[in-house]
């Protein structure tokens, strides 16, 4: 199959959808790392220093550019690296060498804050802006689906979820109430609770060391809210029907208040599962966290563009 047809269709599965992440922009961005990593590869078997020029020796089955345009294409749409290699008519295994090596220089890449802003890379620098800016921030976990771990391997039912009775890894994502993007990990298994999940970052200091922040989260952070009143803000518990009306009145407000201020995170979520990748995982689990990040952060470019 023609290496220029293959191009064309994975640019379109890639992007489709997805006008505010340009080609030339992740080209310009990741070429220099990617060259420089794929040196440091070759000197690393060499054993030492080149003895030709740069370019001598054999070409490269997969250039920068299909390498770019495999991995995003895996990752948008799922798609088998068998099938990719056969439209670029190379082996499974080079199409998988060429996924590990964009991946990592993606994930790495930090979330956007817009055009001109910094990009973020921990949750303290999440809320470090967030408490610079004055922006409120939202907080939410997705679980998504993995293949269920071998027969008699331990901790295998620590991959259960309660709520999806299904196997599956549990992710943690920040937004801010523009809709942005601004940090994607915590990845654990879907057997821990969202509120664990996120308190195995640190979130109790980094909310200690940043009294100003303020996070609207759902009823799972019941205990960071106690914790810290004011800074996580979580629904309110309906009243008994023996109650004030007028009370019942207000808290049912509030109750859709604070919906309202949580749209954001959920649209960020839902955005980030349109990538099929992280709908249900069939990769091995020790590489989804990469991939989560990875998706997390070109969704961030998409979030700080709109």
């Amino acid at each position: 199959m023609s290496s220029t047809w293959a191009r064309a269709a994975l640019q379109h599965c890639a992007f489709h959808g997805l006008p505010a992440i340009a080609l030339a922009d992740l080209t310009v961005e990741l070429a220099p790392q990617w060259e420089a990593a794929r040196e440091d590869r070759l000197l690393a078997c060499r054993g030492r220093d080149r003895r030709r020029a740069a370019g001598a020796g054999r070409r490269p089955k997969v250039v920068f550019l299909d390498a770019l345009l495999i991995t995003l294409a895996y990752l948008r749409t799922g798609v088998t690296q068998d099938l990719l290699a056969v439209l670029f008519d190379v082996d499974q295994a080079t199409i998988s060498r060429a996924v590990r090596t964009i991946r990592p220089l993606i994930s790495a890449r930090g979330y956007a804050t817009g055009n001109d802003g910094p990009r973020l890379r921990t949750l303290a620098d999440v809320l470090a802006y967030a408490q610079a800016t004055g922006f409120d921030l939202c907080l939410d976990a997705t679980d998504i689906i993995v293949r269920r771990p071998q027969a008699a391997r331990p901790g295998r039912k620590a991959f259960v979820s309660g709520s999806k009775r299904r196997n599956t890894i549990k992710g943690t994502v920040v937004s801010d109430q523009a809709g942005r993007l601004l940090w994607a990990g915590a990845l654990r298994p879907g057997r821990m609770h969202d509120q664990t999940a996120i308190k195995t970052e640190g979130i109790d200091d980094l909310l200690d060391h940043f009294p100003g922040v303020r996070i609207w989260a759902d009823q799972g952070y019941r205990g960071l809210a106690n914790k810290h009143p004011g800074q996580v803000i979580t629904k309110l518990d309906l009243l008994p029907d023996t109650a004030d009306k007028d009370l019942q009145d207000l808290i049912v407000d509030l109750r859709k208040l604070h919906c309202q201020q949580r749209i954001p995170i959920e649209q960020v979520i839902g955005r980030m599962k349109n990538w099929t990748s992280l709908t249900r995982w069939h990769g091995h689990r020790a590489t989804l966290p990469e991939t989560f990040i990875a998706v997390a952060t070109l969704v961030s470019d998409l979030t700080a563009t709109r």
